[in-house]
């Protein structure tokens, strides 16, 4: 595949995603969404969040694989989370701690 047609391929998908995504969005906005639906919709945040959490905690291999810089993060960013309810600072609190240790291991 040359060059041109590897970018043309990046900004036609990039071209439609973005359509398909922004379309949904202005056609929805001026809609009010079925209660069901938006008690369903405020759980996806946390679902999303669980899992990301799982995957960097098992890192896709075996339980030896754990990295304990990770575990450390996530204990820390739970109890900021806990604590303060700021995603700000749970963020914040979470990375130093993982970057820290991630230096002086």
């Amino acid at each position: 595949m040359t060059t041109t047609a590897a970018l043309s391929a990046v900004l036609v998908i990039g071209f439609i995603t973005y359509v398909s995504r922004a379309g949904l969005i202005l056609v929805l906005s001026q809609r009010e969404l079925p209660d069901a639906v938006t008690a369903v919709l405020r759980n996806v945040g946390p679902a999303v969040l669980s899992a990301l959490v799982v995957t960097i905690l098992a890192g896709g291999g075996d339980l030896g694989d754990v990295d304990l810089t990770n575990v450390a993060g996530v204990v820390v960013a739970g109890v900021v989370a806990w604590k303060t309810r700021s995603l700000v600072l749970t963020l914040l609190a979470g990375m130093t701690v993982i970057w820290t240790l991630t230096a002086l291991l």
